[in-house]
């Protein structure tokens, strides 16, 4: 099949003991020495599960991608890897992201493979699978599970997340009732596929296409159209010429392609929790990418994807109509370095050339953005010293600049119990803030960022006040939440100083997020500041709230980062 030396032969041609018990037991499931000799095995890293509805379709879609696989002469194992449901995994699958990269890492690493089909979709199965299979470096293609069908109420388009959220209000308000409720749920979510809102999801699918880690369109294409099937066959086709090509991640993954990342994440209207993803992949990458570089592109870049939550009408389904991805990098065309590579083994401009936009209003013009600058904003200060985010395209204008008193939760379980309290005071201005939330305070810097509006405050018509805590939030969220304040309060940054009644400074303008604390004053809480105690005894959870690194680093653990020792190359067979 290829003159070049293959990584699976070290297991099958060796005429020696260890070789006869590779052989054997292959042959003991049914395979022949036609099946693998001199072909290229191609690892399939599935992460579907009977609880991963994003994932549901990954059961048959598996098999497509052999096909395609067998059409171009490589031999497919289908090897099952970690599903992280984001709907059911608690506290947070943020938690579980290094597990599944180091998971990915091991699997290619330990078994008779050449090359790698990473089947994803749902929010951190992304970064997951691609943090572990750049570390490894072996090729790789990666399979996005794609969106669902747009949601469907009484004739009113649904947006997983974004009108959860919406109606999840109005009822707290007394606007509808548990009828209406129970036909928002049966409504909302009418396929299998990921979130069909410019979530985490479609972000990071988004991202990797233009990393140039997935066939191009890929990333667009919505899970049940038959197109998806067709494009997981031409994925399980393209590895094997990856293989022969020697096309790995490193030769992918450089500077200008996560530039290209950035830029379209920020016209897309992306998640905030692209800034965590892209940053710990770029570092696995050996790739100096931080908050800066962020701030930097934001600022030239803007949101033309008018998909909720950015915008307010169109979903995933309507951008894959609109010529999806691919359009939308064509009209970027001049922000993008189009001569950085990708699994196509052609550079990115090749690969979208040609590309149209077929409806205006969905993917719009540069000079008719839906938001003038990137979808996310990063700020400073004497709050969050290394950095925090906002997502300014889908907030209240008027909370862009903006001053008030603290109102302070000690904890998630803490706000939950006291934000419905009629008696609780605040009021519009007041600007609420919740700790203990972070990387390691969680655990795992849970999506509990867009904190709900206080009930007494919904019924008289507040429908966005200002928001500020060490957590995440969701891709479909919105409102004038600032996330992944850090240091995070847990490991004794400065939100863990912040009082009730203390005067918070907000200008996104400026960049610019402050408590109006004087140095003295902070200096004397931060004396009588007591730490927490850990959270986790032992298995994974105590390796993690050991090693796991700040928002602004990624928060991989320290010791996966391509930092940490020496590249692993080629592992013996022991």
């Amino acid at each position: 099949m290829t003159d070049r030396k293959l990584r699976s032969a070290r297991w099958f041609e060796t005429q020696d003991l260890r070789g006869f018990g590779h052989r054997s037991r292959i042959m003991q499931m049914g395979y022949a020495p036609e099946d693998w000799s001199g072909r290229p095995v191609i690892a399939i890293l599935n992460t579907w599960s009977d609880i991963n509805p994003c994932h549901a379709h990954f059961k048959t879609r598996v098999e497509d991608v052999k096909r395609g696989v067998l059409q171009a002469g490589g031999f497919p194992i289908e090897l099952p890897a970690l599903s992280l449901s984001e709907n059911f995994v608690k506290p947070t699958t943020m938690l579980y992201r290094n597990l599944l990269a180091m998971e990915t890492e091991e699997l290619l690493r330990s078994h008779p493979v050449d090359g790698a089909v990473l089947m994803g979709g749902c929010d951190k199965t992304t970064p997951g699978l691609l943090l572990g299979a750049t570390s490894m470096d072996l090729p790789a293609i990666y399979v996005p599970a794609g969106p669902m069908l747009r949601g469907n109420w009484r004739g009113e388009t649904l947006g997983s997340g974004s009108d959860a959220w919406k109606y999840w209000d109005e009822k707290r308000a007394g606007n509808i009732s548990d009828q209406d409720w129970t036909g928002v749920e049966a409504g909302i979510a009418r396929s299998y596929g990921h979130c069909m809102t410019m979530g985490t999801a479609s972000t990071m699918t988004g991202t990797t296409e233009a990393l140039g880690m997935t066939l191009s369109g890929a990333s667009s294409i919505p899970a049940a159209d038959s197109n998806h099937i067709r494009m997981c066959a031409a994925a399980g086709r393209r590895i094997v010429g990856m293989v022969e090509s020697d096309l790995r991640p490193s030769r992918i993954l450089t500077r200008a392609s996560f530039e290209n990342a950035i830029t379209v994440a920020m016209a897309m209207g992306c998640s905030t929790n692209a800034i965590i993803h892209l940053i710990a992949q770029a570092r696995r990458a050996k790739i100096d990418i931080g908050l800066g570089d962020f701030d930097r592109l934001s600022r030239k870049i803007p949101v033309i994807a008018n998909i909720r939550p950015s915008g307010e009408r169109y979903l995933m389904e309507d951008f894959y109509y609109a010529g999806g991805l691919r359009a939308l990098m064509q009209r970027l065309s001049d922000h993008l370095d189009l001569g950085a590579r990708t699994v196509s083994g052609a550079t990115l401009g090749e690969d979208i050339a040609g590309a149209e936009v077929y409806d205006d209003d969905v993917i719009r013009p540069l000079d008719n953005p839906l938001y003038a600058e990137g979808a996310l904003a990063v700020l400073k200060g004497n709050l969050a010293p290394d950095g925090c985010v906002i997502k300014p395209s889908a907030c209240a204008p008027k909370f862009l600049k903006h001053r008030g008193p603290a109102l302070v939760f000690d904890s998630y379980a803490e706000m939950k119990d006291r934000i419905d309290d009629p008696e609780l005071e605040v009021t519009e201005d007041t600007v609420l803030v919740m700790r203990g939330a972070g990387p390691q305070g969680g655990p795992g810097m849970p999506e509990w960022g867009m904190i709900p509006i206080p009930a007494k405050l919904l019924k008289q018509g507040v429908r966005d006040m200002l928001r500020i805590s060490d957590a995440r939030m969701s891709g479909t969220s919105y409102g004038a939440c600032i996330l992944h304040v850090a240091p995070e309060s847990h490991i004794g940054g400065p939100l863990a100083l912040i009082r009730t009644g203390d005067i918070v400074s907000v200008d996104v303008p400026a960049r610019r997020i402050d408590m109006e604390v004087s140095d003295a004053e902070l200096a004397d809480r931060k004396a009588a500041w007591s730490p927490p105690q850990p959270r986790f005894e032992r298995g994974y959870g105590w390796v993690f709230t050991r090693h796991i690194l700040q928002a602004d680093k990624g928060c991989d653990l320290d010791f996966l980062e391509s930092s940490h020792g020496a590249n692993p190359g080629e592992p013996a067979i022991l």
